[in-house]
């Protein structure tokens, strides 16, 4: 069974990618991630606080996002809690292309259209075969419209596009109130792929020691049914790549959203959880299920569970909302 695919442009022998975890930052890990069948790797993120000399400028960029009570800005870690720079970071993209040939994404997370530009310029010099973006912003300004929120989004898209040669994807959060229409202008905008979708790793309170909590929780296969919505309803109205990124556990999940449309599916917390070598078991899987059902490539079923290819489209719709309503006893 060949489970070849295309992400933005890049040629990949398996759909199944390693998402921006701390286990790229070691390439020795990279190098394992491709013996055991990655498609690709998209690297740890590069946040732009870690590398940000001129503090008071960070903070008074955090001031004018949120417009929050002070004790606001202890949800953000200070610069000296961070220990990867820029240029360890770009020497980690070098190494990794030197020792792999599979292809190698940067990740960026950035405050300043200074920073977007700059360091997807690096990550580009450094050799990253792509780059996908991680726009995580919390408008916490309730002064700010919903037309600013999405501005913002479409200007840093446009201006990394403009600055870089290599494809960008964009990783996005599931929070606009007209997803599909956003996501056309993104591609207008010059996205090569949309990455669906990311995890806001929001706080928890300890209400004991009256702290603020930020435990992490590794995703479940539950998470699956947002990005799998869109993802289905995106297929084929759409001309740049579907990436899926939430809940994947097993090569279930890897099905299931390549039925759906997507074109690639990520993970991080099936390696956290089983090991690198996973990847072998999941891709195995996802090729004994092909051979079962049938399918000699992943074209010939991809999308097939999508809005566009379903003899009943209103499963995606309200008409579905009320039939499973009716189901509940």
């Amino acid at each position: 069974m060949k489970i070849h695919s295309t992400y933005m442009g890049l040629k990949l022998d398996s759909p199944i990618l390693v998402s921006a975890c701390t286990l790229s930052e070691q390439t020795d890990n990279i190098v394992k991630m491709e013996d055991n069948g990655a498609g690709a790797v998209v690297m740890f993120s590069l946040f732009e606080e870690q590398i940000r000399k001129e503090e008071a400028r960070f903070k008074g960029v955090m001031s004018e996002t949120t417009h929050a009570f002070p004790e606001a800005l202890d949800y953000f870690p200070d610069l000296d809690d961070f220990n990867v720079g820029t240029d360890d970071y770009l020497e980690n993209i070098r190494k990794a292309k030197e020792r792999v040939k599979i292809p190698i994404i940067g990740s960026l997370n950035g405050i300043t259209n200074e920073g977007w530009i700059d360091y997807s310029k690096m990550m580009e010099q450094a050799g990253a075969d792509g780059i996908e973006v991680n726009i995580f912003f919390i408008p916490g300004d309730v002064a700010m419209s919903s037309s600013q929120v999405e501005h913002r989004y479409l200007n840093i898209i446009e201006s990394i596009k403009q600055s870089v040669k290599i494809p960008v994807a964009v990783k996005l959060n599931p929070y606009f109130s007209a997803m599909g229409n956003m996501s056309l202008r993104m591609q207008n905008a010059g996205a090569d792929a949309l990455v669906l979708f990311n995890r806001f790793y929001q706080p928890d309170f300890d209400i004991n020691e009256l702290i603020i909590k930020t435990d992490l929780h590794y995703s479940e296969s539950s998470e699956i049914r947002l990005p799998l919505l869109w993802i289905a309803l995106l297929y084929g109205k759409m001309k740049l790549s579907l990436a899926a990124t939430t809940g994947v556990q097993s090569a279930i999940e890897v099905i299931k959203y390549i039925l759906a449309g997507a074109d690639v599916v990520m993970t991080a917390s099936s390696l956290y959880k089983n090991g690198i070598p996973y990847l072998r078991t999941m891709n195995k899987e996802l090729q004994d299920w092909m051979y079962m059902m049938g399918f000699e490539t992943l074209d010939s079923f991809k999308g097939s569970m999508s809005q566009q290819h379903i003899s009943d489209p209103t499963a995606y719709e309200r008409a579905n909302y009320i039939k499973i309503l009716e189901g509940v006893k």
